[in-house]
């Protein structure tokens, strides 16, 4: 009975929407079932082929694929309430007032919009169901391998967001078909991520903050300007523009990864070390507007949880998604083409390469060249020269983590490396340009 009052309220809230936010929401039928959402026997799905034989079972969880099936159509109830602003204000406004509503205090800046205010108090509101006292322990964890890692496979880890057409399209329709939007998309995807580990950057007034805050003021920005064009947005086929179920897979991944080994180990709850890498990441979707039904905190929760989004996604990879996935691996990241820079873009591109066929391709080099991202001889030289860098690198300072004298200084330098590694990514706008829209045909 709770539970099906729990799924009841939620399809309220979700149904809302359309009379919340007219402007937005107003022509939605949110009583249909778009057409990626499936759980038919049989349907070919996101779901990898090792997990295959558990979507039977994952479908079985009635109220599970229940909570996946509504956040399928749900976007960002307060951020895009303050999106739906844009006519009123215009883009560069609404951009400016939030970002003084996140270096100050709300009380101490006039005319304040109540849908601005009621954003900013959503992420002030810190919940019950995280533990606050892990947060900073856990980017502490995190600093090494954003510094040492997350350089060489964000372009490729961005991808995965191409590799299905329902998902792929609003990418595709803000103009990420080009090199330069695919290169600024990945480089504010970096920005904000490592950002996020960065010493107090969660904190109201910091920086991690700003950028959650800035990232989905752009993804509603983004719904509100793709919704209003039906002739290129069909929500009977695809939804709900950037669905919160699909920021689910971003917002969790390092945590799954962790779900995983702890599961394959034989247990059933996580180590202190790893359940603070976990609250970071459960508290980073959170400022991202993610509810707590969509981050779980248990290994066997977060793991079925991502696998029912997949096990009920249908799978279509087109050529839209083929010309996204081109767009990204062949962008240039180099803040600079010196030797040292044309050297780490030579590391880095090898390396994304190597992800993306190992994680989206099965480790089909072939099928990879098809969509064209071919690992060459010289892409083999980068992978093995940049893994020898970075296990080397990690290695190094995990030894000096261990040791009481040498841990806050390796931190220390952790982190004027992360700030280093943002200049060279540049100033993250965060922002999309309606006039840039373009139709896509797949």
């Amino acid at each position: 009975m709770a539970m099906n009052a729990a799924i009841t309220e939620l399809t309220q809230e979700m149904s809302r929407q359309a009379s919340g936010i007219p402007a937005m929401y107003g022509h939605v039928d949110f009583s249909s079932t778009p057409e990626r959402f499936t759980t038919e026997p049989g349907e070919q799905t996101q779901l990898a082929p090792e997990f295959l034989p558990r979507r039977a079972a994952l479908l079985a969880d009635e109220e599970r694929v229940a909570i996946t099936k509504i956040f399928t159509m749900r976007g960002d109830p307060v951020a895009d309430a303050y999106a739906a602003l844009l006519p009123k204000y215009g883009f560069h406004r609404l951009a400016a007032m939030l970002v003084e509503a996140c270096d100050r205090e709300l009380s101490g800046i006039e005319d304040v919009p109540a849908e601005l205010t009621r954003f900013i108090h959503a992420m002030e509101d810190f919940p019950a169901w995280l533990d606050t006292r892990l947060i900073e322990e856990g980017a502490r964890q995190e600093r090494s391998r954003y510094a040492h890692m997350a350089p060489f496979v964000i372009r490729g880890g961005f991808i995965g967001t191409f590799m299905n057409k329902y998902s792929a399209l609003p990418m595709a329709l803000t103009g990420a078909l080009s090199n330069k939007t695919a290169a600024r998309r990945v480089k504010e995807t970096a920005t904000f991520f490592t950002t996020s580990v960065l010493p107090g950057a969660l904190e109201r007034h910091g920086a991690g903050f700003k950028a959650a805050a800035m990232v989905r003021l752009m993804h509603s920005m983004v719904r509100f300007n793709v919704l209003r064009r039906p002739e290129q947005w069909d929500t009977g086929i695809y939804g709900i523009p950037i669905p919160q179920v699909d920021q689910m897979p971003v917002a969790l991944m390092p945590a799954f990864a962790l779900a995983k080994e702890a599961l394959r180990q034989g247990r059933t709850t996580f180590t202190s070390a790893e359940r603070a890498r976990v609250e970071l990441a459960r508290y980073r979707g959170f400022l991202l507007g993610l509810p707590e039904e969509l981050l779980p905190g248990e290994p066997q929760d977060i793991v079925d949880a991502l696998l029912t989004r997949h096990a009920t996604l249908r799978q279509r990879f087109d050529e839209t998604c083929s010309a996204l996935v081109r767009a990204t691996m062949t962008a240039d990241l180099s803040p600079d083409h010196s030797l040292r820079g044309r050297v780490h873009a030579w590391l880095e591109q090898g390396f994304s390469k190597l992800f993306f066929v190992k994680t989206y391709m099965r480790g089909d080099r072939h099928l990879a060249a098809q969509i064209g991202v071919r690992l060459g001889i010289i892409d083999w030289l980068a992978v093995g020269t940049a893994a020898i860098l970075i296990a080397s690198r990690m290695s190094a300072y995990a030894i000096a983590a261990r040791i009481p004298g040498l841990r806050d200084a390796a931190d220390r330098s952790l982190v004027r490396k992360l700030r280093k590694q943002l200049a060279r990514y540049g100033h993250a706008e965060f922002k999309t340009d309606a006039a840039a829209y373009r139709p896509v045909h797949a």
